[in-house]
């Protein structure tokens, strides 16, 4: 019964809420902006309400994930995974040939309602780096540290990490913006 569950998390995850959003308004967000199926190419190209509907969507599927999970009664560490793989979904869907989005609309729906108390302390220190920073992507690094951090403070690594895994993915996903936003936020002064 379990695999059943993993299999469809890592379905659901495949399901593009930014391409629904985009032929909705008749737009290929794969093709328009970034390129990138998520909200924050929703946002550039199609504005602020288009992005929040394909936030609030990619973080439906996570939080499906997770109470389906919890419904069926199955280990918390058996819902992780299936948190995982409905991350793994969204950025790697073989229908689209594993070009998927970045993930992180689906890690925070799955974060919120696996473990609360790491995606509070994720939020309140990507929020509290902001302002310095002036990087959201960079900002979810530091958020993404806190995750760890009170993983490790509150000894919960041994069930959680499948949601490590899940974050070290999306780091690696944001490795381009991350080049960028570091270069942009901390120009060196090389003549």
């Amino acid at each position: 019964m379990v695999i059943l569950y993993w299999i469809g998390s890592y379905l659901l995850g495949t399901v593009l809420t930014a391409l629904w959003i985009g032929k909705w308004k008749g737009v290929d967000l794969t093709s328009s902006g970034s390129g990138n199926p998520g909200a924050r190419n929703a946002l550039a190209v199609l504005g602020r309400r288009a992005s929040l509907l394909v936030f609030l969507g990619d973080f439906l599927k996570g939080s499906v994930v997770v109470w389906a999970g919890l419904w069926l009664e199955f280990s918390l560490w058996s819902v992780a995974v299936a948190g995982l793989l409905s991350v793994i979904g969204h950025i790697y869907p073989l229908w689209r040939k594993g070009r998927g989005g970045k993930g992180i609309s689906t890690f925070a729906g799955v974060a919120f309602w696996l473990t609360p108390d790491l995606f509070l302390a994720m939020l309140v220190l990507s929020f509290a780096f902001y302002p310095w920073l002036k990087s959201a992507t960079l900002s979810m690094l530091a958020g993404f540290s806190a995750f760890f951090a009170v993983a490790f403070a509150f000894q919960v690594q041994s069930v959680v990490w499948p949601l490590f895994v899940a974050i070290i993915i999306i780091v690696i996903r944001h490795k381009a913006d991350i080049k960028i936003s570091m270069e942009t936020r901390f120009p060196s002064n090389k003549a």
